[in-house]
């Protein structure tokens, strides 16, 4: 992977320089004298190089190459390289040095960019760490004091131990849930994510979530509308799926007084769009601009059974789709609640199946 980001970087610098000698050499065919607009041109190229590629190395040698190509090209006596007439040596001098400046700044800018991106994801990693060890407490206790008092207490009535089981299992169901999260986050952090897409019924992947949704939420009513024709999107099915139960437990989790949740499909200009509502309290105004970025963590309301949403669920969900090449947003709705949208890709029969405008 590092041997190919070189390789582009070589290939852009090249066809940068290149455009710039075309756009120079064009030049010199409307000007007779002097062509004064080939240094300008250079150097602009090489601020582009130096912007887009990485380390100084492409910047510094496109520098010593423009030079070189204004003196030799592009001014009197043409087509040599001559610093003896009065003014060139300081001219060319004066070239130089900017055009290393302008590559210095700008490597350094991108170093300052990269450094700051470093330091947001060993924060967010923090504070998921922060969160792990606070809120994953509370179901372990739980699960080891039901399980000990199983084990202590053999004449339980059949009752308690049914209540006692069912609790410990929907704690467990509360851990693989945070772990799946957890691990997607790991995945999606790094750099150069690789999906295994495949088309998949838009419908079934539906229709699974919210079937896994209700092995533990099942009282609160789920009416989804779709289009009549069936869809057949690229996507990673399993992630895709994770996306929207985590919307649908998210409702649980922080749609207070929700009653209701609508899951709405549609396919407009070249899009599929998913749009999970509910008739919740909404979205508060001071997270709204952060929801989707995991940073808020400790501050997260508990939901009934004791235990924080740890504020990775949106933050995985925002990846996933990003990974797909799609994005997501978050807004307040008609309803009261909350409405989270999500797109992805689909040019496939898009003419005969999607709205368009």
């Amino acid at each position: 992977m590092k041997y190919n980001k070189k390789l582009r970087d070589l290939v852009y610098s090249l066809l940068v320089m290149g455009l710039s000698l075309a756009i120079s050499l064009r030049m010199s065919q409307i000007f007779d004298d002097n062509n004064q607009f080939a240094a300008p041109v250079f150097i602009l190229a090489i601020a582009l190089i130096s912007r887009f590629t990485d380390g100084y190395l492409y910047g510094i040698v496109s520098s010593v190459i423009g030079v070189f190509c204004v003196n030799i090209i592009f001014t009197y006596p043409f087509w040599e390289f001559n610093l003896t007439i009065a003014g060139y040596p300081l001219t060319f001098a004066v070239m130089l040095f900017v055009s290393l400046i302008i590559s210095t700044l700008t490597s350094r800018v991108k170093m300052q960019e990269k450094l700051k991106y470093e330091a947001a994801k060993e924060k967010m990693r923090a504070n998921l760490l922060r969160s792990i060890s606070h809120d994953i407490r509370t179901p372990l206790a739980s699960i080891m004091g039901a399980s000990s008092t199983l084990l202590e207490n053999d004449g339980l009535p059949t009752a308690e131990r049914d209540d006692l089981l069912r609790e410990i299992n929907k704690d467990a169901q509360w851990l693989v849930r945070v772990t799946e999260n957890l691990l997607s986050v790991t995945k999606f952090s790094g750099d150069n994510v690789i999906l295994k897409k495949s088309d998949e019924v838009v419908e079934e992947i539906v229709s699974s979530a919210i079937v896994k949704f209700r092995k533990n939420q099942a009282s609160i009513p789920i009416t989804v509308t779709k289009p009549s024709e069936i869809l057949l999107v690229p996507m990673d099915a399993v992630l895709i799926e994770q996306v929207l139960i985590n919307l649908l437990e998210n409702v649980v989790a922080h749609g207070e007084k929700a009653t209701h949740i609508w899951v709405n499909i549609e396919c407009r200009n070249g899009q599929v769009i998913f749009r999970v509502a509910d008739d919740g309290v909404g979205i508060p105004p001071s997270r709204r601009a952060h929801i989707f970025e995991g940073c808020e963590l400790q501050q997260g309301p508990k939901t009934q059974d004791g235990k924080r949403n740890m504020g990775i669920g949106l933050s995985v969900c925002s990846s996933i789709i990003s990974a797909h090449g799609g994005d997501m947003t978050a807004e307040n709705n008609e309803y009261g609640g909350a409405t989270f949208s999500f797109w992805l890709p689909y040019e496939e029969n898009c003419n005969e199946h999607c709205i368009t405008g």
